[in-house]
């Protein structure tokens, strides 16, 4: 998703509510969820990217070390809007966007000052910036008027697919965004990305790198189960477009279309 600063010209109603925010607080300090402990074993506390928009319209963006609390942030008070938290490894090269985020929508996830992020929450604020990034001016299709609590109710039901039940990050949300954006949303389009195998060629690796490859292997969204594989197994992976990324005790895989790169943890 491109880094930019996005003013808020897209949400229609914003010039005229900016006006009346000040009459309300607009300040809440992000209380960010546990990170997966499979996560925290192989990789340590993770550093995070908080992106918002402020009551000006604009994105914001910090950075928040392990170990430091979240400063409050100001958020736009009169329409819903998202606020999304990017784990990263700066020390394993694991940039921001690489594991998927926790997240949040304001106002439904705000209760006296806090602002509780949740890894659930985090498809919802990627799949808002991602309505944002695909909206052609229509206002009744406005990010801010999506019946967010409807859809959340959806992804619970067990009339959607069962894997995306399961783990959401399968859907390729921002098709979704373009396509519900150009006509309207619909649910059988809740389905996974398309995916190809790719087995991880063991024996290509030094010796000192095969060690640690059979076990659990864990992938960047928080609701994937993780795999095993047995020393009488191949290692294969389901991948999608773009970057994949999964961390066993051997170290970290990253697969690009035919290209992939594996290294220890720590290097």
């Amino acid at each position: 998703m491109k880094q930019l600063i996005i003013k808020l010209t897209i949400f229609s109603l914003a010039a005229l509510l900016t006006s009346c925010a000040e009459r309300f607080p607009s300040g809440y300090v992000p209380e960010l969820p546990q990170t997966p402990p499979s996560w925290v074993s192989l990789l340590g506390e993770p550093h995070w990217r908080i992106e918002w928009v402020d009551p000006g319209g604009y994105k914001q963006t910090i950075n928040v070390a392990p170990g430091h609390s979240c400063p409050e942030i100001d958020l736009p008070v009169l329409w819903v809007n998202p606020v999304t938290a990017w784990p990263y490894w700066p020390e394993h090269n694991l940039e921001a966007r690489l594991f998927k985020p926790a997240g949040a929508l304001f106002p439904f996830d705000a209760s006296d000052g806090r602002l509780y992020l949740s890894w659930k929450a985090g498809v919802d604020s990627v799949f808002y910036w991602e309505l944002a990034l695909a909206y052609n001016r229509n206002d009744s299709r406005i990010p801010a008027n999506f019946d967010w609590l409807r859809f959340r109710e959806l992804m619970r039901s067990e009339t959607i697919n069962a894997s995306v039940r399961e783990d959401p990050w399968l859907v390729d949300w921002r098709s979704l965004a373009e396509r519900t954006v150009t006509s309207t949303f619909y649910q059988n389009r809740l389905v996974p990305r398309p995916v190809q195998p790719f087995t991880l060629p063991v024996r290509e690796l030094p010796d000192h790198l095969q060690n640690g490859l059979y076990g659990s292997w864990y992938g960047t969204s928080p609701f994937a189960a993780p795999l095993f594989f047995t020393e009488s197994e191949t290692i294969t992976f389901s991948v999608s477009s773009g970057i994949n990324v999964w961390i066993c005790t051997g170290g970290i895989l990253r697969v690009d279309g035919k290209a992939w790169m594996f290294k220890q943890i720590g290097d």
